[in-house]
């Protein structure tokens, strides 16, 4: 099935706890906007989010990181639509070096993944 991407990079504002760190919500509420197109582009309607049958976090987000936010459905039913959802980094600062300084990972480092459940209702389906 297809895929939807976003890459960002977290901010300071992201940041919520000591040293940086970017709280976890921050990797759902991109998981949420990953769901929101993969909807639109089945149904024609940006659907609901329903519930996660799973979330991981995996390793820690810092402001200044890249991350790069993945979904797929992978199973659709009348209404609902199963969906995975992974969450990458790909650029670290590298304020070692300088302040504006940063690298591109070789491998990308998984942060998050998570597997939920969004719905479209019926009458909202706009494409076949």
């Amino acid at each position: 099935m297809k895929q939807a991407l976003i890459r960002l990079r977290m901010s300071s504002h992201d940041a919520h706890y000591g040293g940086n760190l970017v709280d976890g919500a921050k990797m759902l509420q991109l998981f949420g906007d990953v769901a929101t197109e993969l909807l639109i582009d089945l149904d024609g309607d940006e659907g609901l989010f329903k519930a996660y049958d799973m979330i991981e976090f995996i390793a820690p987000v810092y402001a200044g990181d890249y991350i790069e936010a993945v979904g797929e459905i992978t199973h659709v039913g009348n209404t609902s639509r199963k969906m995975k959802f992974e969450a990458r980094k790909v650029i670290v600062p590298r304020a070692d070096i300088s302040d504006s300084a940063a690298d591109v990972l070789a491998e990308p480092i998984v942060v998050c993944r998570a597997t939920g459940t969004c719905v479209t209702p019926k009458n909202n389906q706009r494409k076949p």
